[in-house]
């Protein structure tokens, strides 16, 4: 009987898992998949890692299943369609671990209970990441569990970086620059070796373009800027949240507008981003399809902010070596990749566009002073690593 691993991310209304089976150093996915709809009209899927369906159950409109169903319909299917493998740990994707967790933890109640204060400064992610935990400990107590943090991989940023210019009684409080898709960039440094190994020892920049987008600055493969902060709404803008936004603007909406904290809350992470602008949908994908002005208007918008949050992350390194795409949009969408690359041509960058229309992995030219390369992320196996590493008594 093989040990395995299991990673959880929980999300407001979904969760992903992975299965990996530890082989030596290895770990290969045993099966994948995901709950979404909890609240809804609920639906589970798993996949084997060949793809091949699993297991699937949909419970129908209106059926409010909720996380802890959800867990528990998952926990059934690991005991009897995965009877091959000792479950012996299991990894959690947590966004915000604050100022003290730099590292993953191996959590018990005290500790859910530390990362509870945490929860005002992502209250749209973090009830969601520990609500799995706390079930599991509950249901499940002698199971191990390790908490990783998406802020974790950016505590390296210096002092400044991670500065407000408010008084000293606020930032006391921790209101600082976090910065967040930490275990994807982590996971993106730790393999750009095999691809680069030079740039992976000086000055990346790495753009994370998904539903949630940020870009990290990666000297020597630590963080040393990044274009989110105190929230996962600031920066680039992205699917449906605002990204940065002067905050007079926030005060017009409350003193024009009439708009209370839960209203403006919902606008910046609902109904603003590429939706916002568009009118149409969050979706890439969709924007790419449309012919109507506004999804012109969105995709130029966020490819407006890319190339200006480039240009103040390689201020950040003194120069830059290479830039990598990752995440669904970054990995997929050739045109955005191109049309930053050509934005980019200031720097130095020259772009391959056949090797782009492939997908790469490199994207620019030989004679391209900066070179561009897609390399996908993969969040969850970096979690795994971070669990078995703990569990051994590693780092992390």
């Amino acid at each position: 009987m093989a040990d395995a691993i299991a990673v959880l991310n929980a999300g407001s209304s979904s969760f992903k898992f992975s299965l990996f089976a530890l082989d030596g150093e290895d770990l290969a996915v045993v099966a994948r998949g995901q709950a979404e709809g909890l609240n809804t009209s609920p639906r589970f899927v798993a996949r084997d890692g060949a793809g091949a369906t699993l297991d699937e159950k949909a419970w129908g409109e209106g059926v409010k299943l909720g996380h802890d169903g959800a867990l528990d319909h998952l926990v059934g299917f690991l005991r009897e369609r995965l009877a091959g493998h000792r479950l012996v740990g299991v990894g959690h994707r947590v966004v915000h671990g604050g100022t003290e967790y730099s590292a993953p933890v191996r959590v018990d109640a005290s500790i859910v209970a530390a990362l509870e204060k945490y929860v005002p400064l992502a209250p749209l992610h973090q009830p969601h990441n520990l609500a799995p935990i706390r079930a599991l400990l509950q249901r499940l107590p002698q199971l191990p569990q390790v908490a990783c943090f998406d802020t974790a991989f950016h505590r390296t940023m210096p002092p400044v970086a991670q500065a407000f210019a408010l008084p000293r009684e606020i930032t006391g409080r921790g209101v600082l620059r976090y910065g967040f898709h930490g275990l994807s960039y982590e996971y993106v440094a730790s393999v750009l070796p095999r691809f680069d190994a030079g740039a992976a020892r000086g000055r990346v920049v790495v753009a994370h373009l998904g539903n949630g987008s940020s870009m990290c600055a990666i000297a020597d493969g630590r963080s040393v800027a990044s274009t989110m902060g105190f929230t996962a709404a600031d920066g680039l803008p992205m699917g449906t949240r605002s990204g940065s936004l002067d905050p007079g603007v926030v005060l017009y909406l409350m003193d024009e507008l009439r708009m209370d904290a839960r209203a403006i809350e919902k606008l910046i992470y609902q109904q603003s981003g590429l939706l916002g602008v568009s009118g149409i949908s969050g979706d890439m994908r969709a924007l790419e399809r449309s012919d109507a002005p506004g999804a012109k208007a969105a995709i130029d918008l966020y490819a407006y902010r890319i190339g200006r949050e480039l240009g103040s992350l390689v201020a950040a390194l003194g120069g830059i070596d290479a830039l990598v795409f990752t995440a669904g949009i970054g990995e997929n969408s050739a045109s955005l990749r191109q049309r930053v690359c050509g934005d980019a041509a200031w720097l130095g960058l020259a772009p391959d566009v056949q090797a782009n229309a492939r997908g790469g992995p490199c994207i620019s030219t030989p004679e391209s002073r900066v070179r561009a390369w897609v390399i996908p992320t993969n969040e969850e196996l970096m979690i795994a690593r971070h669990t078995r590493r703990t569990l051994a008594g590693g780092s992390g």
